[in-house]
């Protein structure tokens, strides 16, 4: 294979990796990373909820500190420990959407039930 074919593979591998992995437009962090641990794992940092960030945040800044602070070490532990009131569901619900941009409140899925 010529190095040319090479990278135009891993730049399609590369683009394909960052459409799969893109935060909907108002998909808050909850469903974000619900979805993106559902497919791809923990990988026992902060992978997701810093893409979540870079996205949608409005002062990033102080975000991984603040889920330090509240006992987070990782992506499953924000689910744990900053997001528990989930409902036991076989898989993710369709998110409802961010209340604010920036905002890391969960969006407000009573209203999914409502709507239904």
């Amino acid at each position: 294979m010529s190095d040319g074919l090479c990278g135009d593979i891993e730049a399609e591998i590369a683009d394909l990796a960052l459409r799969l992995t893109e935060p909907g437009g108002t998909e808050c962090m909850r469903c974000y990373l619900l979805r993106m641990i559902a497919e791809f794992g923990c990988d026992g940092g902060f992978r997701w909820a810093v893409r979540w960030r870079d996205v949608h945040a409005a002062r990033p800044k102080g975000l991984l500190r603040r889920l330090a602070e509240r006992g987070c070490c990782c992506d499953c532990e924000v689910l744990l420990n900053v997001y528990p009131d989930y409902p036991p569901v076989a898989r993710p619900l369709p998110c409802a959407g961010i209340p604010q941009r920036g905002s890391v409140r969960p969006c407000d899925l009573r209203n999914l039930a409502r709507s239904a």
